[in-house]
Parts: structure tokens; sequence; C-alpha cells
């Protein structure tokens, strides 16, 4: 009986120095997870000392890891340096959500804000405009030296039979489908994007015109493109739109050709902002002085004016307009009436 006593005696001795072990331990590990907890708040919420700087701007490329994020922002001056970015990603689980982008931080962010930012995507968006009759070339350009991809590869995307069989267009490129407006855009980002934004900015504005065949010679909505395409480019002035518009389709109508000047500029590769007799005698699918009807496609990309005076052309019977040189025109009605306004208005005659 001894012996068991002894042996319970040891038992209940164990036991309770395991047990206050076990207490031991967890209070070690709560003091632990009290004090990661309490670093990981303070450095949430403690803002960096603020700069002379007043707002810091930061690029983050597409596909960047956290630990590439971190380092990036660092680096610029955002958040402190070492891995508390990180961990409180992680902790947070907005590790995942965070975007790519250029982003502007004002001072006294704290990493938190920061990290609530870049899960949001909320990124500087910068407005570019896109004047209407701007062509596809013109369009490269803005956009290349805006820093929104090269202008080559811009220009081989508006070919792309892909991106053209997507969006229903069935043409050459692109010309005349991509909207002229101001759009709002990031860094960073993709051209197809932008091309898809300009598409579908100019599948609503048709959408909201009506059927687009619905006009005086019931051409396609292609050829309807193309012709406001050239009204575009004939005339800066709003009101003269509607007028350019039915001098085509008076032309048309009686199988005259168009002869506009614009339509050849586009047709030339080497067009020196110059136009000669021999560039007028250049045969191309976009010259039509030699041509009849309409070009192939468009020469630029019309804006809604130009498309709606495609639609609903003035009633007149004029069939010629020259430049009075102030950015109008002077319309006549016969040749005879019309080489008179040359000779008034661009030969110096009275």
């Amino acid at each position: 009986m001894g012996q068991v006593r002894g042996v319970r005696k040891k038992d209940t001795h164990r036991s309770e120095t395991i047990r206050r072990l076990a207490v031991w331990l967890c209070g070690v590990a709560f003091l632990v997870l009290a004090g990661f907890g309490l670093w990981l708040w303070s450095y949430a919420v403690t803002p960096l000392p603020v700069r002379e700087e007043s707002e810091l701007q930061v690029l983050i490329p597409p596909k960047t890891s956290l630990a590439g994020i971190e380092r990036i922002l660092a680096e610029s001056g955002v958040i402190p340096p070492g891995r508390g970015f990180y961990v409180l990603a992680r902790v947070s689980r907005l590790s995942q959500r965070l975007q790519a982008g250029e982003y502007r931080f004002s001072p006294g962010q704290t990493p938190y804000h920061i990290l609530r930012a870049l899960a949001a995507g909320a990124t500087v968006r910068w407005s570019v405009t896109i004047p209407e009759g701007s062509n596809i070339y013109q369009l490269a350009d803005i956009l290349s030296r805006g820093g929104w991809g090269e202008r080559e590869l811009f220009l081989e995307l508006t070919r792309d039979p892909e991106i053209m069989a997507r969006h229903g267009v069935r043409a050459a490129s692109l010309e005349g489908y991509l909207f002229p407006d101001t759009y709002q855009l990031v860094r960073g980002q993709n051209p197809r994007e932008i091309i898809a934004l300009m598409l579908e900015r100019g599948r609503q504005v048709r959408q909201e015109l009506g059927d687009l065949r619905d006009n005086p010679l019931g051409l396609t909505p292609h050829e309807v493109l193309t012709l406001a395409s050239i009204v575009e480019k004939e005339t800066g002035a709003p009101e003269e739109r509607p007028l350019i518009a039915q001098v085509f389709f008076n032309r048309l109508r009686q199988g005259m050709r168009l002869q506009t000047d614009p339509t050849v500029i586009y047709g030339l590769t080497d067009f020196n902002g110059n136009l000669t007799r021999k560039d007028l005698q250049t045969p191309t699918p976009y010259n039509t002085y030699m041509i009849s009807g309409l070009p192939p496609g468009p020469i630029a990309n019309p804006g809604r004016a130009a498309i709606v005076a495609v639609l609903q052309p003035a009633p007149t019977s004029y069939l010629y307009f020259v430049s009075k040189n102030d950015g109008t025109h002077y319309f006549s009605n016969d040749l005879a009436e019309h080489n008179r306004a040359v000779f008034k208005h661009q030969k110096g005659g009275s």
C-alpha cells in the first residue's frame, strides 16, 4: 500500500509540473503574440515623418511580387525599410489583391492606408484627349508620347485580325472605329486595353445614333464612317459639316468623283505637307480624283457630329466648295460659280 501511495504522489507531482509548464508556455506565447500584435499595429498606423516633397509618385509594374512592391515603396520613401509592410499585407490578407499602376501618396499616410490604396487599385488616372479627326498614326503618336506603349506596337494592334474580329470590324484596320474622346488612362496600361476602350466607346456612340444604314444613299455603316471621316477632315466649322456631307452625297448620286484632298493625302506614304499636282495624279486606293465613289475605308476617326452630319445632311443642291482661308468654305451649285470662287479665295482675284 505504501508503494501505491508513493507512485500516486509522483504522478500528481508530475501532472502539476506539466500544468505549470503549460501555463508558463501559454503565458510566453501570449506575450509574444501581444508583442507582435503591438509592433504590427504600431507599424501600420505610424506614418513616416513629413518630407519636403508634397507628394510621392510610385509606379508598380504589372506582375510585381509582394516583396518587389515593398522594395519599390521603401526605395521611394513611401514606407520605412524592413519587412513590416510584407508582414502587414500577409496578416491582413490583402497581399493577393495588390494592383499594379501609378500611385500618388500624400505626406503623413500610414502603411495601412498605403496598403489599402494598393488593394483598391486607387491609381493615378491621366486624362488623354484624342482630337476628332485624328488618324491611327496620330493616335499612335499621342499614346507613345504619353508613355502608353510603343508607336509601332499600337499601329500593329490596329491591324490585328483577332482584335478586329472580336469587335466586329470588317476592314483592313481599325481606322474610323477608334472613337475620339477624352479617356482616363493609368500608367502601364496595356495598349490592347486602351484600344478596347476606344472601340467600345465608338460602339456606344453608334448605338445611340441608331441604324447607320438610314442615310440618303443607304450606305453601309462602314461607308458612313468613311464619309464621316472625310467630312471631319474637310472642315473644322461645326455648322458646315451637314453642308459638306450633302455635297458629297450629291456628287455620289450624280456619279461625280469626290475629288477631296484629305483622301489623297491619306493615301500618300511620303506626304511633306504640300499637296502637289503630282500627288493628285498619283494612283492610290484613296485618290478620289482618280477613283469613283468612296475610298476603301475611313481616313481618320470621326466624332459624333461628323457621323450625324452624314446621317442628317443639309438639304442643298451644292456640288462644290472651296476654302475661304478663314476656316470656312464657299459653296457653289455649278462649276462656273466654283471656278470664280477659287479665283477669288485661292488665287487672290476679286
